[in-house]
């Protein structure tokens, strides 16, 4: 019997509010995206997306988006079947409670279904691998930005440490509680829409800027912006308006250099930590232009460089869960059906990285 030179997998994501669904191929030598789709539950301007309406959109939508995926691959010119499917891959945490237990039930049956093992993911170790086989990044330091998670992390002894971390909420979070505040459109996203403000922008307002040694605090940025958005909310009076000398986009500007800024000198104090010359940004804050433009300067007057992807990756996504669970599953790792429950905290650092030297 010859030896196997092909591996497939199929990622279902659904720790946040968007439920990816993808098939990645893996040979000894190649890694092919098959298909990479995606559905977002979008709530109202105004509001933020609860556990309990996010979870019923992943359950109404997941079969559907599965047999998308697998058309997709098809109609790409890949011939793929259920049959030539190795692993099922899951987010198993860090994410929200209900919708990860939506998407987990889903991959379960899908398991249960065609008879595939299960392979649950950690959530940021999905985007780092995703990342680095995307932009070819060898060994860099990791600034992992979402609507959960804000970590520095750089890779040591087959495990993903962290250097520093969010104290209080993640810069996502941030960004999209003060998009509730100005009602900023949630689609695409509330953070993308900031970053288009912010570009209008030109005034930059004192707000506090929270570093305490490699850990970073986003509330009381927040508290102050908010403050300073009220006069400017769509229900505030036409005299509380023109009692402020600043915009919308003035604030959306300074929140964003702010901090983005604080992410920087974290990083860069990591860098210089460990030695690397290397930075590459994951998650779905990493998407956003100013934050790579700042970045990047900062790795120039090191001599590095700065590695990021475009929305298809940054943002959540389930070929990232293919593609890190798949990595696992070579290394014949793989997830019992009665130890397949989600977990809400579950650290980067724990994941044994097998598949690294």
């Amino acid at each position: 019997m010859s030896p196997k030179s092909s591996w497939i997998a199929l990622g279902c994501e659904g720790s946040a509010n968007k439920l990816g669904i993808g098939l990645i191929q893996h040979t000894a030598t190649s890694t092919t995206i098959l298909s990479n789709l995606r559905d977002t539950f979008v709530s109202p301007p105004g509001t933020g997306f609860l556990p309990k309406d996010t979870a019923a959109h992943h359950r109404a939508a997941f079969v559907s988006l599965a047999l998308q995926a697998l058309a997709a691959a098809r109609k790409d010119g890949h011939d793929v079947s259920i049959a030539d499917i190795d692993c099922i891959c899951f987010t198993q945490g860090p994410g929200m409670g209900g919708p990860l237990t939506s998407v987990a039930v889903g991959a379960r049956t899908l398991a249960l279904l065609w008879d595939k093992p299960l392979v649950g993911v950690n959530h940021c170790v999905g985007h780092i691998e995703m990342g680095r086989t995307i932009t070819g990044a060898d060994n860099p330091v990791v600034l992992y930005v979402s609507g959960g998670n804000s970590q520095v992390i750089a890779y040591a002894e087959q495990r993903y440490r962290i250097f520093g971390e969010t104290l209080d909420i993640a810069v996502g979070n941030c960004l999209d509680r003060f998009a509730r505040t100005l009602a900023i459109s949630n689609d695409p996203a509330p953070g993308y829409n900031i970053e288009q403000l912010a570009k209008k922008g030109s005034k930059l307002l004192d707000l506090p800027y929270t570093v305490k040694g490699m850990d970073c605090s986003f509330t009381g940025i927040l508290a102050t912006a908010d403050a300073l958005a009220a006069p400017l909310r769509p229900d505030a009076t036409e005299a509380q308006r023109t009692a402020v000398d600043y915009t919308p986009a003035d604030l959306c500007f300074s929140l964003q250099e702010t901090v983005f800024a604080m992410l920087v000198e974290i990083t860069e104090r990591a860098m210089a930590h460990v030695g690397s010359s290397q930075v590459l940004i994951v998650g779905g804050v990493g998407c956003n232009e100013r934050l790579q433009e700042m970045m990047g300067q900062m790795a120039a007057e090191r001599g590095g460089s700065v590695y990021a992807t475009d929305e298809r990756f940054c943002i959540d996504n389930g070929i990232m869960i293919a593609h890190a669970g798949l990595l696992a599953y070579r290394e014949g790792f793989t997830t019992k059906l009665e130890e397949s429950q989600c977990t809400q905290r579950f650290r980067t650092d724990e994941v044994f990285v097998k598949w690294r030297d």
